[in-house]
Order: structure tokens, then sequence, then C-alpha cells
């Protein structure tokens, strides 16, 4: 190299921390995405989400199928009688608030006939028996079953015993569209539903961020990154490289998600028992809920995907990253859990420590978007997760540089390397 490159090498700036992250997020954006295991990863999701489809649909199938609303009658036959009347009688107004009766064959020949023997045998198919009189009906079945069927059967044994038949007025319906107690359930419904997402979809797309920094230190390379750039700058460039992939990842599942609701609507209604198209809004309107959605999983995405890229950054085997990972996924779950138990708590002390905490935090004003319309809180909220996710980069470059670089052999001297400005790659500057 002659004196004049040398010098030109020299002069020229390096680049600034912005510029170095850039270098690095299109680096590792274009290296996943072109790369054969993104697209196995695209279509692994699809499989377990059709399965939990079927098995949803069949299981609340069988589950409406096992519900038994059948009540046995073991009693004198003209109590019996009366009493299936009375039934008749009250069911178009109370409708399921009274059970259906029929009648216990083996009670009609066995003047014997012990109820409670017959429910311990399990025999018959009856939510319970009733048994004894009209002046005294005695129901007998499992605690929850009598509970439910007590109060109804003696209703239905009074209006039997009446001298004349219980006059029913009828009532006028009057209905409305919504309610004040109607839009808060609905839209708690829909902060359910929001939270729920994006926790899966931040568990499940933060997981590439962890064997990210295991891989290079294998190879090498980041010992050449080091040497070149700032490692803040490596890792929030890793970040937000991934956080683009994320983004390509949703954009595909939602194109063929989309697609799927064009072709089978109706079946998806009748299987899932909802119809989507009057899913209740949320307070502050789908626009801008979409648009906080989008901020929030990115913020929860950046700060859980800070967490597994330190603990990449530390393990020295794919073992270790899955070892390590193991209790932020559980603090993970339980942050969840705390923003989620917060939803029916608005402004209580708990909501504000699930906003305030910077991992439950995204989750927390997701919910506080579906049920109040102030926007300002948001600003608020979204620049106190930018400071926790430059915190914890921070944070994690220096304990790397402290506890990785400076150990056994990345602790020797060697050669430095630096981005130029007008250089797609690094160059070695003696």
């Amino acid at each position: 190299m002659s004196a004049h490159d040398q010098a030109a090498i020299d002069t020229s700036p390096r680049l600034s921390r912005i510029e170095a992250a850039w270098v690095i997020a299109r680096r590792d954006f274009v290296a996943v995405l072109f790369s054969r295991a993104f697209l196995f990863f695209l279509i692994g999701p699809l499989f377990p989400v059709l399965v939990g489809g079927l098995a949803g649909s069949i299981g609340g199938q069988v589950s409406r199928q096992a519900v038994v609303t059948e009540v046995g009658v073991a009693m004198a036959a003209d109590h019996a009688a009366a009493l299936m009347a009375a039934r008749d009688r009250l069911a178009p107004q109370l409708g399921g608030a009274v059970p259906i009766l029929r009648e216990v064959s083996e009670a009609a020949n066995d003047p014997a006939f012990d109820a409670r023997s017959f429910m311990e045998e399990r025999r018959g198919n009856y939510a319970a028996i009733i048994t004894g009189t009209l002046e005294a009906p005695e129901v007998v079945g499992t605690e929850g079953q009598v509970r439910r069927w007590k109060g109804p059967v003696e209703l239905l044994a009074a209006e039997a015993m009446a001298a004349t038949p219980l006059s029913v007025p009828a009532s006028q319906a009057t209905t409305v569209t919504s309610s004040a107690a109607s839009e808060r359930t609905n839209r708690i419904r829909t902060a359910q539903a929001a939270q729920m997402v994006m926790f899966l979809l931040t568990m499940l797309l933060a997981g590439m961020v962890l064997s990210n920094l295991a891989e290079e230190k294998g190879n090498k390379v980041i010992e050449i990154l080091a040497a070149a750039i700032p490692m803040d700058s490596v890792f929030m460039g890793k970040l937000f490289a991934m956080l683009g992939v994320s983004f390509v990842g949703i954009a595909v599942w939602g194109s063929v998600g989309w697609g799927f609701w064009a072709i089978a609507e109706d079946a998806i209604v009748t299987v899932t028992q909802t119809n989507f198209r009057e899913l209740p809004g949320p307070a502050v309107g789908w626009t801008m809920f979409l648009v906080l959605g989008v901020l929030y999983f990115s913020m929860a995405y950046l700060l859980l995907g800070a967490l597994f890229l330190t603990i990449g950054a530390m393990a020295s085997t794919v073992r270790e990253v899955q070892t390590m990972s193991m209790p932020v996924t559980m603090m993970q779950l339980m942050v969840f859990f705390l923003a989620a138990y917060t939803i029916t708590q608005p402004g209580s002390m708990l909501e504000m420590v699930a906003i305030g905490f910077p991992l439950s935090s995204p989750f927390a004003m997701l919910a506080r978007a579906a049920l109040e319309e102030t926007l300002w809180t948001h600003i608020g909220a979204l620049a106190w997760q930018a400071v926790w996710v430059g915190l914890l980069v921070k944070g994690g470059s220096m304990l790397f540089r402290k506890k990785v670089m400076k150990s056994g052999n990345a602790g020797t001297k060697k050669r430095r390397w630096s981005f130029r400005r007008n250089s797609s790659e690094m160059e070695p500057a003696e």
C-alpha cells in the first residue's frame, strides 16, 4: 500500500453509529430473507394454526354435545305428570332456566327405587333425579347440579300444586343497538384478543434473534465487526434487521389468512361461531388501533429481542442459548399475564405497574387503546419504551465487550478493521 493510499484511508471519516447500524441491519436482513431456512420458517406456523383450528372446532362440538340438561323424574305417576305439565307451561317464558324432564323408566316398576344408588352407579344419563312428592321434592345429584336445578324444581312444583295455573304476563321488548355496559364488554374482548395476538407473534418471531450472535461468534465474524464499529451499533442493526424480517413474515401470513378468509368466510364463521365482520371496535378507532398495534409490537419485539440478543451473545453454543433463554421466556409469560389481568382494572396501581415495567408496557398500553380514547398517553409510553430499548442495547453491548471480547482468544491483539464511507467492504487499517 502506497503512502498516498494510506493517507487517504486515514483521512476518510468512519461511519457514524446510525450508519453502522444501517449497514449491519441491511446485511442481516438480506442474509436471512434470502436463505432457505426462512422459507421453512414461513411455512412452519401454518400447520399448528390449521391443526389448532380443527382441534378447537372438534372440541367445541364434542363439548356442546356432552352438556347434559335432562333431569330424571322418579315420582308417583300423578305427581310426575303434574310436574311435567307445569314445565311445559313455563318453558316458553323461562327457556333454558327450566330443565328438560324425562321419566326414569327404572323407577316406574320399582317402589323401592333408590335414586342416590342409581346415580352413584353411573346409570342413565341424567344431570339429576327428582324424587319425593310435589309438597316435598328432593333433587339428587352432584353438588353443582343440585345447586343449579334446586330452584327451578321448586318453582315447577309450586306451579304444579297451584289451584289455578300461573298467569305469566307477556312483556314488551325494546332493543337498543348498544349500551355502555355492552360496549365496554365488547372492547375488553377486543383488548384481550389484541394482547394475545401480539404476545404470540412476539414470542414466535423474537426467537430468531437468539442464535444470531452465537453463530457469528463461532466463525469469528463478530470479532471483525467489534473491531470495526461500536458494539451497540451491531446490536441495534441486528435487532432492526430481525424486526424487518418479522414484518415480512407477518405480511406473508396476513396475506395467506386474508386469501383464506375471502375463499371460506362462511365456513370460518360457522366453525368458529363468530362473525368477524361484527367485532367490537376499539375506543380509538380501528385505523389508529392498528397503527398503535404496529408500534407496540415493534417495541415489544425490540425489548424482548434486546434481551435475547444479549443472551445469544453470552452463549457459546446453541444449547446454552436455549438453556439461558428459558428464564426470559417465563418472565415474558408472567408479564403478559400481568398486563392481561389489568384489563379490567383501569387506573389501578397494578395497571400503572404494568405500564411502567418495560416488558409489559406495550401489552398494557395496547389494551388501553382499546378501552380509552385518550391518545397523548401513548406518545409518552412509546417514548418510555424506546428509552428502555436503548438502555438494554447499550447494556447488552457493554456486557458483551466486557465478558466475551476480553476473554480467551478474543482478548489477543488483532488487526484493526474499519468501515469506510465509500466502500461496501471492510478494509484493514494497519
